[in-house]
């Protein structure tokens, strides 16, 4: 499949023959030996090692291990999570983050790598965001398939998950996610899709909690039907840890492999000798399993890695992902970012986020960085050496910097990091700002506020940091806010107390480093939103339906998730889906919009840097559907690429649309349906930034349901075998008659009115004439 398409996956090989094996091992390939291991059977299949790994490796010392040792694992390089590498808008770096999560895997003994995950961000309070890529399933798969691409890339096993409709962590092992299925198979299910036809992942994840009242573990239709049916996928389903509730139901669903073990083994072994369950269904699981090790005899090995290369890697990838929201001209003096570290200027660096940072979310992903740098010494380190000097550091003697003194550095924390109000700290950061020229203030969430298990339940920062922010504006008339947090948090109450704000998420280990490079003007910001900042939680399209209660959450919002909902609406936000700022401008030009085949399009345009350095831009595609009342979203994304321009040059770019890209899943036919008429490609810099526009159509799928009695006399008139069916059963009898003299009022209620219904009006349309209506129908329009 590319990018835009949706072509079938190539067969793979069929699972491992299991006939040499006995029930008994043929079940114990069927779960896990210890909590991070799969069986193995002597002489057929060695155990396999699983480890965490979505942004880095959580590989625990010894054999076993447990799920809930969270901070007793080994180090590796703690890349940046979802939240941030999503926002790098960049399918390539994210390729190669997924190649040093492989190289870091094999090195550490692992042979399977738990990620990544591409659950949709439904609404910005649930716990585990921090591990997604966005709210558009578009953006989530193209970068899905490529940290997949990139883990894959080296033999080692990636593993999507939570397969799906894990949207949150409230009631997470029970809670039945209810949602229609248009809304699951345009919004929850086509990241999985592209990932599955694309990257052709060796393992897929299950959530554990249920969908439509049905677990994930033992949704036959999900697992079986959806994966494996329709998007071919033959790699090995396994359970998140505790998600099996009937090992025997799960099994007949398509679970192959429970992790961690429970010691249920005889279940199956007596589910088989009963009859209860087929054994080619055991055959079946336990033969992916050996498919797998299979695939795993090719992964690469390494004895090590480059840690210097790698914590490089984690740098490029924090500063692509970090977010220009806001940068203000004050007192016409231009943009307050980046920062001259040569510039004679004083700059109070304020808050302990500054020193101490929040680079990761709690939980099962939390890694053991490497290394891990902090912004204050980062910026200390940029300023030394244009020239700068530390002139003082609460609590500690200033300390002189060589060479001539450019920027002047401060530092004050502000703040304590668990929220409790601290008078002092306040003082002594008001003081700094108000003897600085810039104020670098740096605000977010804490540690226990975002985390696997439990979600938020606001999206405000904390009391004690937005009291400091406004405090320091009214002594410091530049500040510039540095947000690090792993979801969206609310800016409306006080950004306009900032002059710049830069949405730095979580960045990883190397994130401070970063935000120096990005503030000092080492490199402009180039990272984009893949979630709408709302200006209040009520104004979020999930926010009267999450988290949901007796044991339910509905999707009472449909398809209408993130900008789908705000743009249709035109509802106000504090910043759109998409939208970033960068030291540069861009302008676009030369829209060509074109079809090239059946249902298939070419759009291109040219993107030109009229600024004065160099910078990216990441341009995007929509479809848009301009409607009265609308149907679907207005506009959805469907192409994005993300090109850097030297000043005065320009690049042409291209993106290809097809059927499947302005298609509506169709409950009735089980089926994409394309309708015809006018649509509307879109090329822009954010959803609500639409630089260009250009009108194309389609004549549709041709597809025409069949006609029944139950179809309106209006679907009747409108179809093609309609009309004529009616005449050549009907002739000149009193129905037909009676359509033509009908009152026009009465008529445009009869045409809602199914044909079989008219049965009891007396004109002659029985339930023997509709019956032989359906049959000429089919006749003429087979």
């Amino acid at each position: 499949m590319t990018q835009n398409g949706r072509e079938a996956s190539a067969p793979r090989p069929a699972p491992e023959e299991t006939s040499g094996l006995s029930l008994t091992e043929k079940a114990s390939l069927t779960s896990g030996s210890t909590t991070w291991n799969t069986t193995a059977v002597p002489g057929t299949v060695r155990a396999l090692t699983l480890s965490d790994g979505p942004h880095g490796i959580r590989r625990q010392p010894g054999s076993t291990g447990d799920a809930l040792g969270i901070h007793n694992s080994l180090p590796a390089t703690c890349f940046p999570p979802a939240v941030a590498l999503g926002s790098s808008w960049d399918p390539e770096l994210a390729r190669r983050v997924g190649t040093a999560l492989a190289r870091e895997a094999s090195a550490l003994g692992v042979d399977v790598v738990l990620g990544p995950g591409v659950n949709i961000k439904r609404s910005p309070l649930c716990g585990r965001n921090f591990e997604y890529f966005s709210e558009d399933p578009h953006l989530t798969g193209v970068l899905g398939a490529a940290v997949v691409t990139g883990i894959q890339s080296l033999g080692v096993g990636a593993c999507v998950k939570h397969f799906a409709a894990n949207n949150q962590e409230t009631d997470r092992m029970r809670v039945s996610a209810d949602v229609d299925e248009q809304t699951l198979r345009e919004i929850y299910l086509p990241a999985f899709e592209r990932i599955v036809r694309e990257a052709r992942p060796y393992t897929v994840m299950c959530s554990y909690n249920r969908i439509n009242g049905v677990y994930a573990s033992q949704n036959r239709w999900l697992l079986t039907d959806v994966l494996r049916g329709e998007w071919g996928f033959d790699g090995l389903v396994m359970s998140d840890w505790g998600a099996v509730n009937d090992r025997v139901a799960a099994l007949e669903a398509g679970l192959d492999l429970e992790m961690p073990p429970t010691g249920t083994d005889g279940e199956i072994v007596e589910a088989v000798r009963s009859g209860r369950l087929p054994e080619e269904v055991l055959d079946r699981a336990a033969g992916r399993l050996l498919a797998l090790a299979r695939r795993l005899e090719d992964r690469q090995r390494f004895d090590g890695w480059d840690a210097d290369a790698h914590h490089e890697l984690a740098r490029e990838a924090a500063r692509a992902s970090a977010v220009l929201l806001k940068n203000d001209d004050v007192r016409g003096e231009g943009p307050v970012l980046p920062l001259d570290p040569a510039a004679h200027r004083r700059v109070a660096v304020l808050g302990e986020l500054a020193r101490t940072p929040r680079y990761q979310g709690g939980g099962s992903s939390h890694v053991v960085p490497t290394r891990l740098d902090n912004a204050w010494d980062a910026l200390v380190s940029a300023a030394g050496r244009a020239g700068g000097q530390v002139a003082g550091r609460t609590g500690e003697q200033a300390r002189e910097r060589t060479g001539e003194q450019a920027t002047t550095l401060t530092f004050a924390a502000g703040y304590r990091l668990d929220g409790a109000p601290d008078a002092e700290l306040e003082r002594e950061a008001v003081a700094a700002a108000a003897e600085a020229d810039v104020a670098l203030l740096f605000l977010g969430l804490p540690d226990a506020a975002e985390s696997e298990g439990y979600d938020r339940t606001t999206i405000d920062l904390p009391a004690v940091q937005v009291a400091l922010l406004h405090r320091v504006a009214e002594v410091c008339p530049r500040v510039v806010v540095v947000l690090s947090n792993g979801s969206v948090v609310s800016v409306a109450e006080w950004q306009d107390a900032a002059s710049a704000i830069l949405e730095g998420w979580l960045l990883g280990q190397a994130g401070g480093s970063a935000l120096a490079d990005l503030l000092f003007g080492a490199h402009s910001p180039s990272g984009r939103l893949t979630e709408t900042i709302p200006n209040r939680l009520a104004d979020v399209p999930s926010h009267l339906h999450f988290p949901g209660a007796d044991g339910h959450v509905v999707y009472g919002e449909g398809r209408y998730v993130g900008y789908r909902h705000h743009d249709t609406l035109g509802t106000g936000v504090a910043y759109p889906f998409g939208h970033g700022l960068t030291y540069s401008r861009f302008e676009y030009s030369d829209l060509d919009a074109r079809e090239t085949g059946a249902n298939e399009w070419s759009v291109e345009v040219t993107v030109t840097n009229t600024g004065e350095r160099f910078a990216h831009e990441v341009v995007q595609l929509y479809v848009a559907f301009e409607e009265e009342r609308p149907s679907r979203p207005r506009h959805e994304l469907r192409g994005f690429t993300k090109v850097g321009l030297e000043p005065g040059a320009a690049e042409r770019v291209r993106f290809p649309l097809a059927g499947r890209d302005i298609a509506q899943w169709s409950v009735s036919r089980k089926d994409w349906r394309i309708d015809p008429g006018s649509f509307t490609v879109e090329v822009g810099a954010s959803s609500r930034d639409i630089r260009l526009r250009a009108g194309l159509t389609t004549p549709g799928d041709g597809y025409l349901a069949p006609l029944t009695g139950m179809s309106t006399l209006g679907e009747w008139l409108a179809h093609p075998a309609g009309s004529p069916a009616l005449r050549k059963v009907l002739g000149d009898s009193p129905a037909v008659a009676a359509l033509d003299r009908v009152d026009p009022a009465l008529l445009g209620m009869a045409l809602g009115f199914p044909l079989i219904k008219f049965s009891t009006f007396g004109i002659g349309l029985t339930p023997e004439v509709v019956d032989r209506l359906v049959t000429t129908a089919a006749e003429l329009h087979p």
